[in-house]
């Protein structure tokens, strides 16, 4: 019955699962620890088959074994009746076992012979065996018989007959011959089942007088043979027909049938129709065996559906039809048909299966709690229907003791309300006419309490998403009820995603991470309760990431496959590569790493799938890829010329192996041996997809063809050439190309051509026809005839005249085609005459036109190809003396009479002149021409420079412009303040005549930033702009930050950018220092101990310091950073010596310290520092002396009093030492520095003494000559440890200072420490 779920759900308390369970499911565990402690019935574990066949050679050894609690004794019965091993001396029983050895040596083992069965019982139950049959393997020897030769017609069939002596078991038939090989079988001669040989029909070859059947018992393994069979086949056509008719009356020993072609007809079985059985689970084998001339071929089908494929093949050529592990389906009509080219036959042989008896559901054994009930079944099956007959510990259930809680229906027992002490072993026999089934089933009526099976703290991993089960193992009687629990808190419900089985493991459909933790079983029945822990991880999945891809790799390169992945951190992947599902070839060009394959110099044999497959302890992943290797093309094979014609020919190949890649294309090379031998030209292409091409050839040529493939990786190897094919002589079919005229000399012309090759003169005495002429004159073509040359020379020609030239191939066998006429020209000479009229129309300061009349064609005596204008700087006009410049040339090209000379200077004096060009040289030169540009706009001034920088002025000094390009007629100055927020203020403008160069602006603002405009102007107006930069030095009331801090280094000052600025900086001209990068470098001292360095630097590195050094100090320089921003610097040099001289610098360094840029060295002297009057006291040495001397006096007071201490001095004060607890210090005297007088009189004052304040520190009186303040206290008390033991009395004073208390007196170290 099915197992039924009841859930109990109680407030508060955890959820029980409980089972309602089936009292069959109960099965005793094979645990040996368990079973120790249990009693059980005897169970056959252990028995020799149910036939058993017995070498008569060896000891018989029949087994029985059985398990039971206790262990179980063993008894025999044989035909039926006791054996008594005991009595018979051959016959032993093994201990502690029911195997019986039968020592036959010296026995016939016939006596042993029968049928045996084996019990075994112990206190709980009789369990019994099979019946075991014994019979000895038998191999009898063939009978005598005399054997006659059989005389057969060639044609005919035969059967050449065996019949073995009956065995046990059957043997096995083979033919042979003499010299002991098997004779040869085929579709014509094959041996049936029954060991038969049959032949369809005999041929003259059939005959020999060794036809030898044999038999083989596999038991004893020997081989019996019977007498060799002699058969002659005889030709009836070739003997006489009266011998015929003589063999005919006189010998009767030719087989009745006939002889000629014959359809086929059944010799096994015989008749249209046969039956069969066959028993289920056996091997139904069905044989058809046809004569017949020609040989018939035999098919088989099932008339009633198809043949089981599966379980069905087909042996001895068809003949036999084999069905292994029959089925009741198998039953039915089978049909096979002979057939050969006159006809066919059929035969249906009808298949019955029956069947022995079989298990459907054999009984099992039950463990049962007292008051329980259970049911034992016994289901077969069989074909007759089989007889079931029921046994109780090996007495039939009819004569056994009755028992009221049995019930026997047919193929069941029921047992209600058992009782302790009921155990039992039944046995079930189930038989029809072809077997029997026996089984064995005890009743254990046992009261245990749960037991878990499953080993404690078990780890089961699984991976994420997979389904996990927890064992939970138990045994218990009654059958325990399992409940699960997670963590130790909450009950598992039988639900998704948990199920409980009947055996107690649970299941979790899909695991999850949050699956994780500590699992609980707990096992529990009426007699106690067994609880087991396991943990259950769930681990993330080996994944596959990178997987490796497709690969086309050329044959020699290298091929990488990748195989990246994702594991969980926990398990340890190992990575393995396969190659078409097999091991890595064995070769150290494969190369494994971590997540590739690398695979170098790749052959042919490394084409296939490679996959990898990362494996872990629960899980893995594969990826696979195909490598395919390619590489050129084999060259093709087997070319052949067909179609010969006298200028084509057809060239057929067969393409090579194109290695994994396409053919695109095919390469058809020529070699002519005629005219150069050993090389090969290209002459046509043809597809990938063609084996053909039709050559067009040339005359007068010995052709080789060879054949190259080309796909995606390269060219082939050429083919082996074709044979040659020899062309015929002809005419030229073309004249030389390039044909030209040109004149080397100014009275030649050269014609010369690009010459024919070997291939293209088509024809022996190659030679070349050269006709002139002059063009549009009048006369006759001049001719000359050469060989082996690529020009000729006419000479006496006109200069510079055109002529008409043609160049004609002939040979020994005609002219080439008329040739087209070239033109020419004969020589040329320099130009005789220079370009007149020259003038010259100036544009503005930078740009003259310059104008001229041609020369003449008759004087330029050749090809022209333009003029050229030479053109130089005489002067500048404001300058006496000429200052000549480098001569300039234009070339015009072409018949040009103008051109425009750019780029000149302004005010200045030019001279030019101008010459005609033709191909062999330039003319004479035209006479100089001088013109004159006019004024222009000054260039900018040379520098401007800011110097002597003030509080509120500066002084500005500039250069004149280097090129005035004019008068000058003054200079602008404009200038504006700019402050911190990026403004600027207004515009100052002021001009200067020419002849200044220094200028003083005063009432400018203190530290503030000025930006300067400066250029220069002429008539034409003003020159390009530069601009400068300054700052005016501080007030040095205003210096209360430093610009920079030593301590945090440099930083940068905020300057406003000015809008105007940016707006007209495309238009100035920023003039940066020569040969320096810095610029206005000034200093200034600030207070006694600082200076300001300013400077302007251009400069692209950024490394800029500050060094300084005491002047004529051998020590190295100082060295500060500063952020080398371009522009204006400011920075504030802190920590120099007052009345001290230093040397000052602004350098710039490289990456490797190495100075690049420097400035001058500036010498700042601070100032003397101002004298004070203050004598500092604790430098005085008199006043180091006293206060050595008081502590020395301090310290010898102290020792007497401590000596006076031990030597056991009375003093006064013992009386108040204990009504005061805390010293209180005296101070003291300020007159004579000495400590209070002791006195018996003051007993009743407060003490007074000295001590220092605990927290250690020390209070300055207003006095100079008072070191430390004293506090007044109560009385003290000392021990004897070297603090103080009296009083002592000094002057007091009225404000006093309370010194903080303590516990703790102070030592006279102490006392002493806190004068020094």
């Amino acid at each position: 019955m099915d197992r039924k779920w009841k859930w109990v759900l109680s407030s508060g308390a955890l959820l029980v699962i409980f089972l309602g369970r089936m009292t069959t499911a109960l099965e005793v565990p094979l645990d040996p620890k368990v079973l120790e402690g249990l009693p059980q019935p005897p169970t056959i574990t252990h028995q020799s088959p149910k036939d058993f066949i017995i070498d008569p050679r060896e000891n018989i050894l029949i087994y029985c074994e059985a398990k039971g609690k206790p262990h179980p004794s063993f008894s025999w019965t044989r035909n039926g009746t006791h054996f008594d091993v005991e009595k018979d001396s051959k016959v032993l029983m093994k201990p502690s076992s029911g195997t019986l050895v039968i020592d036959i040596s010296g026995e016939k083992a016939e006596a042993y012979e029968g049928i045996y069965q084996c019990t075994a019982r112990n206190e709980h139950g009789t369990a019994v065996s099979n019946n075991i049959v014994i019979r000895q393997s038998r191999s009898p020897l063939w009978s005598k018989e005399r054997k006659e030769a059989i005389m057969v017609q060639v044609g005919v069939s035969l059967v050449l007959q065996c019949r073995p002596p009956a065995g046990l078991p059957p043997p096995i038939i083979f033919w042979m011959d003499n010299n002991f090989q098997r004779l040869p079988q085929n579709t014509r001669v094959s041996q049936a089942l029954n060991g038969d040989l049959y032949f369809s029909n005999v041929l003259l070859d059939d005959t020999r007088n060794d036809y030898i059947c044999y038999a083989r018992f596999p038991h004893t393994q020997t081989i019996q043979q019977k007498q060799p069979i002699t058969v002659k086949v005889l030709d009836m056509d070739a003997i006489n027909e009266t011998v015929a008719a003589m063999y005919n009356y006189t010998n009767n020993l030719f087989v009745d049938s006939p002889s000629g072609e014959r359809r086929p007809s059944f010799m096994a079985p015989l008749g249209r129709s046969s039956t069969q059985m066959a028993l289920r689970g056996g091997v139904l084998e069905l044989e058809c065996i046809a004569e017949g001339l020609p040989t018939p071929e035999v098919s088989w089908y099932k008339e009633s559906g198809d043949l089981p494929s599966s379980r069905m093949s087909f042996h001895n050529f068809q003949k036999t039809l084999k069905i292994a592990d029959v089925m009741e389906a198998d039953a039915g009509d089978y049909r096979c048909t002979a057939k050969n080219s006159l006809g066919s036959a059929h035969h249906t042989i009808k298949v019955n299966v029956k069947a022995a008896p079989f298990w459907i559901s054999a009984p099992r054994n039950l463990i049962l709690a007292p008051k329980e009930t259970g049911i034992l079944t016994c289901r077969v099956s069989g074909d007759p229907k089989p007889q079931i007959a029921w046994s109780v510990n090996g007495v039939p259930v009819e004569d056994s003791p009755k028992d009221m809680s049995r019930k026997v229906e047919d193929d069941t027992v029921i047992l209600s309300d058992v009782q302790t002490g009921s155990s039992a072993v039944y046995q079930c026999n189930a038989s029809n006419e072809f077997g029997y089934l026996l089984a064995n089933a005890f009743v254990n009526v046992l009261a245990e309490a749960p037991r878990v099976l499953t080993p404690p703290n078990n780890v089961y991993q699984v991976i994420t998403n997979n389904p996990a089960f927890l064992d939970c193992a138990s045994f218990g009687s009654p059958i325990p009820t399992i409940t699960w629990f997670k963590d130790s808190q909450t009950s598992i419900l039988n639900r998704d995603p948990y199920v409980i089985h009947n055996n107690g493991t649970l299941e979790i459909n899909v695991a999850q991470s949050l699956n994780s933790g500590k699992y609980t079983c707990i096992a529990s029945n009426n007699l106690g309760t067994k609880e087991n822990h396991v943990y259950l991880e769930v681990k993330e999945p080996t994944r596959i990431l990178a997987q490796p891809e497709y690969m086309v790799v050329q044959r020699n390169r290298k091929a990488v496959f990748e195989c990246k992945v994702k594991h969980d951190p926990t398990l340890i992947p190992t990575m393995n590569w396969l190659k078409d599902n097999g091991e890595l070839p064995d070769d150290e060009r494969f190369l494994v790493d971590t997540d590739s394959l690398t695979i170098n110099d790749v052959t042919e044999e490394d084409e296939g799938t490679y996959t990898c497959v990362m494996n872990t302890t629960l899980d893995q992943d594969s990826a696979s890829a195909m490598l395919t290797v390619v590489e050129e093309p084999d060259p093709p094979t087997d070319l052949e010329l067909t179609d010969q014609r006298e200028r084509s020919v057809q060239l057929t190949w067969i393409p090579g192996d194109e290695h994994n890649s396409p053919t695109q294309k095919f390469l058809v090379q020529y070699e002519d041996l005629l005219h150069q031998a050993g090389v090969w030209h290209n002459l046509t292409e043809e597809e990938g997809t063609k084996t053909t091409a039709h050559l067009d050839l040339s005359p007068y040529a010995y052709y080789s063809f060879r054949v190259l493939a080309l796909n995606h990786v390269g060219y082939s190897q050429p083919s082996q050439p074709s044979r040659q094919y020899r062309t015929n002589p002809a005419a030229p079919d073309v004249n030389p190309t390039d044909v030209q005229g040109v004149g080397t000399e100014h009275n030649n012309l050269v014609i010369s051509w690009k010459e024919l090759t070997g291939l293209q003169s088509n024809g022996p005495g190659l030679q070349y026809k050269v006709n002139w002429r002059q063009k549009d004159v009048e006369e006759d073509w001049s001719s000359e005839t050469v060989a082996n040359a690529s020009k000729y020379v006419v000479s006496g020609t006109p200069t510079f005249v055109p002529y008409e030239v043609k160049v004609q191939a002939v040979n020994d066998y005609g002219n080439g085609p008329a040739p087209e006429a070239v033109v020419g020209y004969s020589g040329e000479d320099v130009p005789m005459s220079a370009p007149e009229s020259v003038q010259v129309l100036v544009q503005n300061g930078t740009l003259a036109e310059v104008h001229w009349e041609p020369v003449l064609t008759s004087m330029v005596r050749g090809r022209l190809q333009g003029y050229k204008v030479s053109y130089w700087r005489e002067r500048s006009l404001h300058q006496a003396e000429a200052q000549q410049e480098e001569q300039q040339v234009l070339a015009f090209s072409g018949n040009r009479t103008d051109g425009r000379l750019p780029g000149l200077k302004p005010y200045s004096l030019y001279t030019l002149n101008i010459r005609v060009v033709n191909g062999k040289g330039e003319g004479p030169l035209s006479p100089n021409h001088n013109f004159e540009t006019p004024e222009g706009v000054p260039g900018p001034p040379s520098f401007l420079r800011i110097k002597n920088t003030n509080m509120d002025s500066l002084t500005l000094e500039w250069g004149p412009p280097q090129d005035n390009n004019g008068r000058l007629t003054g200079y602008t100055l404009k200038y504006q303040p700019v402050n911190n927020s990026n403004e600027l203020g207004p515009v100052e403008e002021m001009t200067f005549p020419a002849n200044e160069t220094t200028i003083t602006l005063a009432d400018l603002k203190y530290s503030t930033r000025y930006k300067f405009y400066f250029n220069a102007k002429t008539i034409k107006g003003s020159g390009p702009t530069i601009t400068e930069e300054a700052i005016t030095i501080m007030d040095e009331a205003f210096i209360q930050q430093p610009i920079v801090d030593v301590v945090k280094g440099y930083t940068e000052p905020h300057l406003p950018i000015s809008p105007i600025t940016q707006s007209l900086r495309p238009q100035f001209y920023k003039v940066h220092p020569i040969g320096s990068a810095f610029t206005n470098v000034n200093s200034s001292v600030v207070g006694e101990e600082g200076a300001v360095i300013s400077w302007e630097y251009f400069g692209p590195d950024k490394n800029v310091y500050v060094e300084y050094i005491v002047e004529n100090s051998k020590e190295d320089w100082t060295k500060e950073f500063v952020n080398g921003s371009s522009g204006s610097q400011t920075y504030l040099i802190k920590g120099l010596k007052p009345g001290t001289s230093y040397r000052v610098r602004v350098v710039v360094k490289d990456h490797s310290e190495a100075t690049i840029h420097s400035t001058e060295e500036l010498v700042i002297t601070l100032p003397e520092a101002m004298k004070s009057n203050q004598v500092d006291l604790a430098t005085q040495g008199w006043f180091i002396g006293l206060m050595c001397a008081i502590a020395l006096l301090i310290l010898v007071l102290l020792i007497i009093c401590f000596i006076k201490r031990n030597k056991g001095g009375k003093y006064p004060v013992k009386e108040k030492e204990d009504a005061h607890q805390d010293p209180e210090i005296q101070p003291m005297k300020d007159d004579d520095g000495t400590f209070g007088e002791y006195s018996d009189t003051e007993d009743h004052k407060p003490l007074k003494g000295s001590r220092t304040p605990s927290n250690g520190t020390v209070k300055r009186d207003d006095s100079d000559d008072s070191l430390v303040d004293y506090g007044e206290g109560g009385d003290g008390q000392f021990n004897e440890d070297g603090s103080f033991i009296g009083q002592y009395s000094g002057k007091k004073e009225k404000d006093t200072h309370e010194g903080n208390e303590s516990s703790e007196a102070p030592s006279p170290v102490n006392a002493m420490n806190s004068f020094v």
